[in-house]
């Protein structure tokens, strides 16, 4: 058949154009449909960009103005992170209300500052009989007392006591602690000790008559805890918070390499110098080239000047001056 022209059907109007064009209003019965517009036609209407802070302020508002604020703020808690802080006045950092402390602990009189690299033959424990090495940091307390020794108008007058660490083997001591007690007795009691400086006067009393310091015959590591372990070599010292004179068993065995085989002279040495260091003395170089050594030189370690320089680190009295002097057990021979 050919094509016929067919009518409205009745009852429906043909559409208005202007329902097509963009921002007209649509019914409801009218389907969803793109706008078409000619090519080129939406450039024309397409608003102008902003450019810069506009730009910005346009899309992120009031928040743009809080950037700067926040990158202040955390430059200045990160530098508030990374800077040390200083102690308060008047207190330390572990003592923040500035409230006083007790008095600084004394070091034991053999410490050592700093530790160097040491070559001294002289320091070391010369060979010999074995020795008690491990103890129990509680000691037992020799009865004992005597008169007052020393010149009445001395102007120390300082009374001891003397005692054994727990576990130092008796054979350390020939087995008889009465000897040891002698022994430090006549050494003390000695015209050669301090006494004869005419400086010095000492009583022994028992142990519950609060002596000024006690003489302990020690086991080596208890001496290593008293005394520090800075010094690689045996030694004994004066601990002030213990009121000790620690004198090292191994050293009472052995004695020292500048003694050779005399170890009553380094026995007598050895409690003169601690005792040395209990009434106030320190530490003493050579004076004179192949005199006798003062007793608070470090005997234990050698009479060479050069020698002990090494051992202190360059830190005590005695210089690297090349003096070597000669054994010397008395301060007042």
């Amino acid at each position: 058949m050919g094509n016929v022209n067919r009518a409205p059907e009745r009852g429906r109007t043909a559409p208005p154009a202007d329902r097509y064009r963009r921002g007209e209003r649509r019914t409801s019965a009218e389907p969803l449909a793109a706008a078409w517009e000619p090519e080129g036609t939406a450039q024309h209407r397409r608003p102008r960009k902003r450019g810069g802070v506009k730009k910005l302020v346009s899309n992120y508002g009031w928040r743009i103005y809080a950037i700067p604020v926040l990158l202040v703020l955390t430059a200045l808690v990160v530098l508030d992170t990374v800077q040390p802080k200083s102690p308060p006045a008047g207190g330390a950092p572990n003592n923040p209300a500035g409230n006083s402390t007790s008095t600084p602990e004394v070091p034991p009189s053999e410490k050592q500052a700093s530790k160097p690299k040491l070559d001294i033959p002289t320091a070391e424990l010369p060979a010999g009989p074995g020795f008690s090495e491990d103890g129990v940091g509680t000691f037992k307390a020799l009865a004992g007392s005597g008169p007052r020794i020393g010149e009445g108008n001395a102007q120390k007058f300082r009374k001891y006591s003397i005692a054994i660490e727990d576990g130092v083997k008796p054979a350390d001591y020939n087995n008889d602690d009465g000897a040891f007690a002698r022994t430090v007795d006549g050494i003390l009691s000695d015209p050669r000790s301090w006494i004869g400086t005419k400086q010095v006067a000492l009583q022994r009393v028992e142990p519950n008559q609060n002596p000024d310091f006690i003489v302990s015959l020690t086991t080596t590591k208890t001496t290593h805890t008293l005394c520090g372990k800075e010094i690689p070599f045996e030694t004994s010292c004066w601990n002030p918070a213990s009121k000790r004179v620690v004198i090292n068993v191994a050293r009472w065995v052995r004695g020292a390499m500048a003694y050779g085989p005399d170890l009553a002279g380094y026995r007598t040495y050895v409690i003169n110098h601690e005792v040395g260091h209990a009434l106030g003395s320190g530490h003493a170089p050579c004076a004179e080239n192949g005199a006798p050594a003062p007793v608070m030189m470090q005997q234990t370690f050698g009479v060479a000047n050069n020698f002990v320089s090494q051992m202190n680190a360059g830190l005590d009295v005695v210089p690297a001056d090349g003096k070597v002097c000669t054994t010397n057990p008395f301060p007042a021979g």
